[in-house]
């Protein structure tokens, strides 16, 4: 794991952003982990991935850290959004206090399991609580009924189901759980 380094991305990396998304989107699992598919994802225009990374670099309400390998591959990712008090969600929901939400979670197949995603996760969570405004009171996200894998990993990092359920966005007949993760005292 030490050979890998944990950085946020910078805004000139648009094709390493647009690169490790869609092969994201090619993975098994992003039916039930991401709420856009990789056909989506291939006709979106270079602009938008220079924006997205752009904006993921320098943005005051968004930060994407990835784990880049000793070759310079990106092989793991992690979104920040802050979502400000009185805002309104993806789910329509409101916005009652100022949290992070973490999007985005991915790592390629053959670095799973070596402590990438606790490592991604921890350098977003120090973003995250290092904020001066707002004032984060908890970071949460979101996981598909049906993805018991990421729910497995979630719980052991320290997340806890809040208990709240909503339909996924792209299927109202299934499930997304919230996990929350309260800043801590």
């Amino acid at each position: 794991m030490n050979e890998y380094v944990i950085r946020p991305v910078r805004a000139d990396e648009w094709a390493e952003v647009k690169e490790l998304r869609l092969a994201a989107l090619r993975d098994p699992a992003a039916p039930v982990a991401f709420l856009e598919t990789l056909e989506q994802g291939e006709a979106k225009p270079d602009e938008f991935w220079q924006e997205r990374a752009a904006g993921a670099a320098t943005g005051p309400g968004i930060r994407q850290f990835v784990a880049e390998g000793p070759d310079g591959e990106w092989v793991g990712t992690v979104s920040v959004l802050v979502e400000a008090a009185g805002t309104t969600d993806i789910f329509d929901g409101e916005i009652e206090q100022a949290q992070a939400h973490f999007v985005g979670v991915f790592v390629r197949p053959a670095q799973r399991g070596i402590g990438l995603t606790e490592a991604l996760f921890a350098a977003a969570l120090e973003w995250a609580w290092g904020l001066e405004e707002p004032v984060l009171a908890r970071v949460r996200l979101f996981v598909h009924e049906d993805n018991a894998r990421a729910g497995a990993f979630y719980r052991r990092f320290g997340f806890v189901p809040s208990g709240k359920v909503v339909p996924m966005p792209t299927d109202p007949s299934a499930k997304e759980l919230e996990y929350v993760f309260p800043r801590p005292a």
